[in-house]
Formats: C-alpha cells, structure tokens, sequence
C-alpha cells in the first residue's frame, strides 16, 4: 500500500502539466535557471524560493554566476528580494542552496559553492532576520571537505525532524590513495563531480542545532543501472508511515549535468529503498531529458513540486507542478 501511495504521487507530478516558473537567460546547452530549494512560511503566508542562475563555461560570468531568492503569495508568480554573485562568495561557481527558518524566527541559507582557494566545493551557512537581508562576508563554514576526508561536498538538503536536523548532502568519494598529480586533477577543473575521478554520492551530516553537524556517512550510493554513477537526494515528503524521497541519478559522468530523477523510500532518513529499479521515476520529454533538484513543500491546499528540466534547446527551466495529496 506504502509503494502505491509513492507511485501515485510520482504519477501525479506530470511535466507537461506543470508550469514554467523561471526561465533562463539563454538557449541552448549549460544556460540553467534552478538548483531550487523552497520554503512556506505559515506566519508569512508567503512562499521562498532560492534558485540559481547558469551560463555555459566560458561565457563570462560563467558557470553558477548568480543566486537568487524570490517571494510569493501563490506559489507560481514570484517577485525577487535578495540576489548575489558568485564572486561575493570568493568562488568560481555557486550551486544549490538549502533555505530554512528556524524555530525561534530566524533563516538560514546553506550554501555550495567552489572555494577560489583550492578549487574545492564546500557548503557556508548565513543566518539573517528575513531572507532579502542575507550577507555573504558573514557566511560561516557548515561542512569543510578536508576536515571530512572527502574530495568535495555540494547541494545540501535540510530536514528537520523530530528534534533533530538531517542535513543530506552529495559527496564525492576521494579516490583511494591518490598519487600526487591525480589529486591535483580532481579539483583542477574547479568540479570534481565532473572529472570522472569518482561519483557523486548522498551523505548524511545531523545536528541538534543546525550550526554543529556530525557527519555519519554514506546513505545512499550509485546503483547498478540508470544511476550508476550518481544518487544525489534532493528532497523528502511524509507520505505516513514512511517518507519518499527525490533523487538525482545519472549513469556516468557523461550525464553529469543532466541527471534525472529517482524515488526511494525510508523508514529512518539513513536506509533507503529504491522504487525506480528499471529507470528514472521522473523525466523531461525534451533534449537530454533531464530533469533534477526535485524540491517539495507543502502549503495550506496543496503539495508543490520544483524541479530544472531541459527545455528543447538543451537549456534548463524552473517548473513547477501542484498536486493535491491525501496522506
């Protein structure tokens, strides 16, 4: 019955129906508006929406250029509040965010980002009154790769529950004993996700704060089909006893850019089991049929659904598909 539910949802979040949110800046491949995490503020009654803008490397400023967050009343149309450029974050590329408020009122914004420094992607935190008032010169260190004995970490997912904070992020493996110039071909590029050197993996950080993390390790690797090369989890909806969660997976390193997503259940936030077995649970009808960073939220008459997909040129769009869910 548990599975039914989770497919009924999955069949219910159909692209075609879905509306376009944002869309990018230019056509054809590596132009992306997403990478989208989102919020309900129930005293608000307004929607938050962070996302990031994208150009094609080489086309300056190139890369994750700018990050942005909007606010909305509807969910659908939403106006701008806060904006930053990667170089406010002394980086090559800025990535997905994950945007929370806190019990006692405040938000957060934990960030990914590749560090100038070392070429290595890391995730900051910002703590501000509202979310247009976030400062990147304040940031502060959430998750430092070195100090984890990992090549990279990106894209971080935050889920409170029970008291506690499950902070989900992808993670990528360092290779075992790597000589000297091969560890220097990791982050020579400014992406080791995209080297080939090793895969994108979801690793589990938790806390009781949301400041301090213990990092507690791998919870859901590369399978040994579609996504063979990357399982990267981007969101999780209670569908009681259990919850579905979203995943991006990819079959190599060829697709990173343009994963799809899978579906998997847990009972526990660290033991997953994969519905989308045989292929992608969810994909675009378009291009490289990509379609990625799955995020949910539930409001007051419906679940919402964002998620980047490849348009028919080969760029990335904001969709979004709301869906009426009985749990």
């Amino acid at each position: 019955m548990t599975e039914e539910k989770a497919l009924g949802i999955l069949q219910s979040i159909n692209r075609e129906e879905g509306q376009t949110i944002l869309e990018p800046l230019g056509s054809g491949p590596g132009y992306w508006v997403g990478a989208p995490s989102v919020i309900y503020d129930e005293e608000s009654k307004y929607f938050y929406l962070y996302y990031r803008l994208r150009r094609p490397r080489g086309e300056e400023p190139d890369r994750g250029y700018e990050c942005q967050i909007a606010r909305s009343k509807d969910g659908r149309n939403f106006s701008p509040i806060w904006r930053a450029e990667k170089r406010q974050f002394q980086s090559l590329s800025v990535e997905r965010a994950a945007l929370m408020k806190t019990p006692n009122g405040t938000y957060r914004l934990y960030i990914s980002f590749v560090d100038t420094a070392d070429g290595k992607w890391k995730i900051d935190c910002m703590e501000a009154s509202s979310p247009d008032k976030f400062r990147p010169e304040e940031r502060f260190a959430a998750l430092d790769p070195d100090k984890l004995g990992l090549a990279g970490v990106k894209d971080p997912y935050i889920w409170p529950h029970a008291g506690k904070y499950y902070f989900f992020v992808s993670y990528a493996p360092l290779p075992p004993k790597p000589a000297p110039s091969a560890e220097a071909d990791l982050h020579r590029t400014g992406d080791v996700f995209a080297t080939g050197l090793t895969s994108s993996n979801t690793g589990l950080a938790t806390s009781e704060d949301g400041l301090k993390f213990t990092y507690e390790g791998d919870v859901l690797s590369p399978g040994a089909g579609w996504d063979a090369g990357a399982a990267r989890l981007t969101s999780i909806l209670p569908i009681p006893p259990v919850y579905l969660a979203f995943y991006d997976g990819a079959i190599s390193v060829e697709e990173n850019y343009e994963e799809k997503t899978g579906a998997a259940l847990t009972y526990d936030m660290r033991n997953f089991q994969r519905l989308s077995t045989e292929g992608p649970a969810l994909t675009s009808p378009d291009a490289s049929k990509s379609l990625r960073y799955m995020a949910t939220v539930s409001a007051p008459e419906a679940t919402y659904f964002y998620y980047e997909c490849a348009r028919p040129d080969g760029s990335h769009e904001l969709r979004m598909n709301k869906v009426r869910i009985r749990v």
